[in-house]
């Protein structure tokens, strides 16, 4: 790093270039020439120079010339202060040296990046610092005194550094006592070589992790004696911030040691510090945002969402003092709320830090990763690119990309933003995951297998890619290997999935089956109308598919275990505001943050992960459909009335509450005798056919909107328009044999089609008696060998049903036989 000497100098010819007019000073033209060339990458609209110029002029009004401008004192300031950095300026710059007698060799480094509590994240300090300059706008506070200068380079910051020398005093004798215990756990902890490599970055993990004074990891064994003893030493350093001559310095204090425990990666200890502080200066932004950090990183995210809140409260209510720090509250707010899984919300959060700095590649890419996680696929490839464009080098970012292209179907040009990440970073286990996925989904299951090979080499316990290493292997028609690899998986694992998988593969290496060796092309698919169904209890061909579709959405969102009536509990206990559409009607509209609070509410059994999941399900499903207009608000009153059939409860209260959920709109809610529009009713039906039967057009849901129809329906005549079999949702019958006895198995029972044992229905085809599974029935799937005119089935929901059908049929032979034989004595 350059010498306070050398950064003079660098900033004075930075000066010189831009002091056209030769007056000592830049004005407002001279500076928005400078934020441009040192910014090449980025386009700036008038209203973001002008805004960074306001801060700028503002913040350091005291080293501004009425008729000059910025004086070279006050831009050398900014530099101190962290709004740029100097040697990445001059480079960019273009600019040299004038060569000096003197050559100073000290290695201090005085280049303080100020800006410390606004890139708290691991990496984010340096990376931030690295690429980008005033365009960060992200310039504070008066020129610092002189203070000492330690090893802990935030110290001598004039923004958060230490201000009274007595804080200077506990701050050396805590870093005795910290040195002290290391030596001591040292001798029984060696620390094992991590390749950072082999661990993707999720977005947020490493966002919030210590800062980049420690990039490798500390253990710290908290049950040794030598831990109990520091923590007691520790105790008494706080008792002397505590009994400081002033509350302020007693907040310098607490935070100064907060500080150093943060960088050693002692979080709880820094915790209790950080607390202090908050209780000593509430309104100050500082400790609140620290302490969030800390909250995060020891995996409090609830409390560390509330602190930042607090942060965020506070820096709001400052004004123009904390205005710098504002992109990195709503960023790290935004990382608390998705590790809860509120990615809806976390998007609101990451968008405005980029709104408030427009060259903060990591909210942008975080912005795009939270996108692609609820299913909004053309707004994640937007603010990805836009994050490639500030940070081309950005492999995280490149490989978030690459999912949402091949999500979007554009599976060329994913290929490439994959290689792109493995590329940048060579072990990149997401990257290769994901391509292995992409690649298998092209149908190149040789090149697929090979990716997961590579997975396995940098992750060997991801059972994940040893079991999709064997799929590839199956797709390749390698069937040996297949096997192999999937009793490697089942090793790691022991869920059901594999050994179901295990005995697929050992029925196809029986059958032999004609093809590609996984017997997927070896079936024909049948005509609908050849498909014949006996008894009143056989589901037809093409109920079944869209039942299978309903409940497969019911499984990925688990609304299945959500109890009905929490809905009618939310409808009591929400108040929501009246808003106006398009249409002119009342509604009780929320926004899709809100909204998801209530799903959060109604699904709080969930893990975060699976929580995630859930939300982009139902945001592509139905909140798509709700939100046909993109504003951002859902009718909450007809978002309750269409998740109330697929929710748990019996077919009675599911209907009922679907009911009262229209009742509860305010078009309907002022009406005596508990009755509901008609028009409103059919436009319910209507929305509800298209967003759960996929054969029905959604352009007809805009039909009623024009509806002048006013007369009002009871719940009984509702319910016959809601079962009607052509033209309401009378699907949810066979919707209701699936949640009952979808996880059925049939002994030795395999399906002809796909050879997987049969779980659910079992299909039988009553003249060859070969027999489906409930998908390749759905899909009119059969062997070529059974090839017949016309097909007739039957369905057997479990094991005992068909036993009790054979036993009526031997019966029958059986009787007939006596019959038979009389008939010839006689």
């Amino acid at each position: 790093m350059a010498t306070r000497g050398t950064r003079s100098e660098k900033v004075k010819r930075i000066f010189q270039q831009f002091d056209l007019n030769n007056d000592a000073g830049l004005n407002r033209h001279e500076m928005a020439a400078l934020v441009v060339a040192v910014n090449p990458r980025v386009k700036f609209s008038d209203e973001q120079i002008s805004a960074i110029l306001d801060e700028v002029f503002r913040t350091y009004a005291d080293s501004i010339d009425p008729d000059k401008g910025l004086t070279y004192d006050g831009l050398l300031r900014t530099y101190d202060d962290g709004a740029g950095d100097v040697d990445r300026d001059f480079e960019a710059l273009g600019l040299e040296l004038k060569p000096h007698n003197n050559n100073n060799n000290n290695n201090n480094n005085n280049n303080i990046i100020v800006n410390d509590d606004a890139n708290v994240t691991n990496n984010e300090v340096e990376e931030e610092a690295e690429t980008t300059s005033f365009g960060d706008a992200k310039v504070k506070l008066p020129e610092p005194s002189p203070v000492q200068h330690r090893t802990v380079r935030w110290a001598a910051s004039p923004n958060h550094g230490i201000v009274f020398d007595d804080t200077w005093k506990l701050v050396d004798d805590l870093e005795v006592l910290i040195k002290r215990l290391r030596t001591k756990q040292m001798k029984d902890s060696k620390g094992k070589a991590e390749n950072s490599d082999v661990y993707s970055d999720p977005g947020w993990s490493r966002e919030l992790g210590p800062s980049t004074e420690m990039s490798k990891q500390i253990v710290w064994d908290e049950s040794k004696p030598d831990y109990a003893v520091f923590v007691k030493e520790l105790g008494g350093l706080r008792s002397r911030a505590d009994g400081a001559r002033s509350r302020e310095e007693a907040f310098d204090g607490h935070m100064a040691i907060g500080r150093v425990l943060y960088d050693q990666q002692l979080f709880k200890e820094a915790l209790v510090c950080f607390k202090r502080a908050c209780e000593l200066q509430p309104t100050d932004v500082r400790p609140h945002f620290r302490a969030g950090n800390c909250y995060y990183v020891v995996g409090r995210y609830n409390e560390g969402k509330d602190e930042f809140v607090l942060a965020l409260d506070a820096a709001e209510a400052g004004g123009n003092q904390w205005a710098y720090l504002l992109p990195q509250i709503h960023v790290n707010l935004g990382i608390s709320l998705e590790a809860e899984g509120m990615v809806i919300s976390a998007c609101e959060h990451y968008r405005e830090a980029a709104i408030l700095c427009p060259t903060h590649f990591r909210a942008l890419k975080l912005l795009g990763s939270a996108l692609l996680g609820v299913g909004e696929y053309k707004a994640a490839v937007k603010a990805l690119e836009e994050a490639i464009y500030l940070k081309n080098d950005y492999a995280d970012a490149h490989c978030d990309l690459a999912s949402a292209l091949h999500a979007m179907g554009n599976n060329d040009n994913a290929v490439k933003e994959f290689q792109k990440a493995i590329d940048l970073k060579p072990g990149h286990v997401d990257a290769l995951y994901n391509l292995g996925g992409l690649y298998m989904d092209m149908g190149r299951y040789q090149r697929a297998s090979e990716v997961y090979v590579r997975v396995l080499g940098l992750w060997p316990n991801h059972w994940r890619a040893q079991l999709n290493k064997a799929v590839s292997l199956l797709g390749a028609g390698e069937t040996d290997e297949a096997k192999k690899s999937l009793k490697e998986a089942l090793k790691m694992t022991s869920r059901v999935e594999l050994h179901d998988a295990l005995s697929h593969l050992k029925q196809l290496q029986k059958k032999k089956p004609k093809g590609n060796g996984n017997g997927e092309d070896s079936f024909m698919i049948i005509e609908p109308l050849k498909f014949k169904t006996l008894g009143e209890k056989t589901s037809s061909r093409q109920e079944l598919a869209t039942a299978l579709d309903i409940r497969s959405f019911q499984r990925i969102t688990r609304l299945f275990r959500c109890d009905v009536e929490l809905l009618k509990k939310e409808m009591s206990e929400t108040d929501t505001p009246l808003s106006y559409s398009g249409y002119g009607a009342p509604q009780k509209s929320i926004r899709k943050p809100a909204l998801e609070c209530i799903l959060r509410r109604l699904l709080s059994f969930l893990k975060a992960e699976t929580f995630v999941g859930a939300v982009k399900a139902i945001n592509v499903k139905i909140l798509s459909v709700l939100d046909e207009s993109e504003s951002g608000r859902v009718d909450l009153g007809m978002f309750f009335a269409v998740l109330a059939p697929i929710c748990g409860g019996t077919p009675d209260k599911r209907k009922r509450v679907a009911f009262e959920s229209l009742l509860w709109r305010p078009m309907n809610e002022e009406r005596t005798g508990g009755k509901i529009k008609k028009a409103d009713a059919l436009s319910y039906i209507k929305l509800l056919r298209s967003i759960y039967i996929p054969n029905h057009p959604i352009s007809e849901i805009l039909e009623i909107h024009g509806e002048t129809d006013a007369s009002l329906i009871s719940l009984p005549e509702f319910l016959a328009m809601f079962d009607d079999q052509d033209w309401g949702f009378g699907v949810m019958s066979t919707l209701l044999k699936l949640e009952s006895g979808d996880r059925n198995r049939h002994g030795n029972h395999t399906c002809s089609v796909c050879r997987y044992p049969i779980i659910g229905s079992r299909f039988k085809e009553m003249k060859s008696r070969f027999s489906l599974c409930s998908q390749c029935y759905s899909e009119g799937k059969v062997s070529p060998s059974f090839k017949q005119e016309e097909y007739n089935f039957k369905e057997y929901a479990n094991g005992s049903e068909a036993v009790k059908d054979k036993c009526m049929w031997f019966s029958s032979s059986s009787h007939k036989s006596k019959s038979s034989s009389s008939t010839s004595n006689s």
